[in-house]
């Protein structure tokens, strides 16, 4: 799943190379996307990267390829400076703005033998890469051994990307995540950035630095000031369909 920018950014890469037969440069994006900096541009491309959308290849300026295209993608980037020139409004993503606090419910355990299964919300996807929005309203449920609980509150998310491949987090896994507002130096959180979006890294605080560390070294440790972080919950456990 794709968020609104990366749609839009898909787009309107795909569309300037067929009309120019080259890439759009970083200036040309932001200004279609009206971001503030190309560094909201390289987290767009970094994004698409990991989700397979998009290769760049090396040692070529501007030189993407636009590698597949979401289902039933079609039509103009509908941003200022596509071929179409007007935006269009058929896009509506099931996305939500990546808060887990508050409205969100999840299933609170007081106590569970290890012969319990417990019935836990799945709310949707959540990057193990860049960070991508994340559902609120649960898309499913899944029984989840009591033994993986303690007491508290627990949900469940679906793992994106492979940025946590070497601590065994895999591309498809279901995670089992306590909420909660603050974890230890080193745990796997769900952290939520800048109130928008929310990804799953390994925490690291030096002083008022915050740093969400990716555990694949072809992902780069992303540092944030004191305010950009929340600790939305920490990894408790996985799920594995083989």
């Amino acid at each position: 799943m794709l968020t609104k920018k990366q749609h839009q950014l898909l787009l309107f890469i795909r569309d300037r190379m067929a009309r120019d037969g080259v890439a759009p440069s970083f200036d040309e994006m932001k200004e279609a996307l009206k971001l503030r900096s190309k560094s909201g541009i390289h987290r767009l491309i970094m994004a698409l990267e990991e989700r397979g959308f998009l290769r760049r290849l090396p040692h070529r300026a501007r030189a993407l390829e636009v590698v597949k295209v979401p289902e039933g993608m079609g039509g103009s980037a509908g941003v200022s400076g596509g071929p179409s020139g007007t935006p269009k409004g058929n896009f509506t993503p099931n996305v939500i703005t990546g808060n887990f606090s508050g409205a969100m419910p999840g299933a609170s355990v007081k106590s569970a033998s290890t012969q319990d299964t417990i019935d836990l919300p799945l709310y949707g996807k959540i990057a193990a890469g860049t960070p991508i929005e994340a559902l609120r309203n649960p898309s499913d449920h899944v029984g989840v051994p009591g033994a993986l609980l303690g007491a508290g509150d627990h949900y469940a998310l679906t793992v994106e990307g492979d940025s946590m491949i070497d601590a065994g987090i895999h591309d498809g896994d279901t995670i089992i995540i306590k909420r909660c507002e603050s974890a230890d130096n080193g745990a796997i959180v769900v952290a939520l950035v800048d109130n928008e979006e929310a990804t799953l890294k390994r925490l690291r605080r030096k002083g008022e630095t915050v740093a969400l560390e990716p555990a694949n070294k072809l992902y780069e440790t992303r540092i944030f000031g004191p305010d950009r972080v929340r600790v939305q919950g920490k990894l408790v456990g996985l799920l594995r369909r083989y």
